[in-house]
């Protein structure tokens, strides 16, 4: 995620912002996913994999040796088209109006790489259709999570981009 542009990777943002909350509805072990130097310089804890095994025998959840094989693009689109998907669904409910607007909350919100354009900006890029595509296939492999909404399928089908007009939408706010 940091080679695509993110300021951390998942797992660095929770350990730095949310670990805390996590671990306080559970046993808090006191323990992340990383150990810092005295610098705050991130290093993979070794500790953690005990924790990650223990985790996988109690779900009965076995490795599965395509999710080991993903390239770093395929971890990226798994992070973010999810993420593309919900902000359609913004847009679809009208909750916003303005396709160009949710790119800067993207880029100013969640530190979305700025010179990528925005979640949706980026997301165009690689076309309608192939986002969709790849959703489905990640929805007919690991659940609904990966669903489509409307909005996104429609677009796909009509091969039309993301922020194109289908019908006037009025804000809910």
């Amino acid at each position: 995620m940091v080679e695509f542009g993110m300021p951390m990777g998942p797992f660095r943002l929770l350990d730095l912002v949310g670990f805390g909350v996590a671990a306080a509805t559970g046993e808090a072990s006191g323990k992340g996913f990383y150990i810092y130097d005295d610098k705050r310089k991130a290093s993979i804890d070794p500790e953690i994999a005990k924790y990650v095994e223990k985790s996988r025998r109690l779900s009965g959840f076995a490795p599965d040796s395509t999710i080991a094989g993903l390239t770093d693009k395929d971890i990226v689109e798994m992070l973010f088209f999810p993420v593309v998907n919900e902000t359609c669904r913004i847009l679809d409910e009208g909750i916003s109006v303005k396709f160009p607007d949710l790119d800067i909350a993207s880029i100013m919100g969640m530190g979305f790489p700025s010179y990528r354009g925005g979640i949706l900006f980026w997301a165009d890029t690689m076309g309608t259709n192939y986002v969709y595509s790849r959703l489905m296939t990640w929805c007919k492999l690991y659940g609904g999570f990966f669903k489509p909404c409307d909005y996104l399928a429609e677009r796909a089908i009509r091969g039309l981009s993301l922020g194109a007009r289908i019908d006037q939408v009025k804000s809910q706010l």
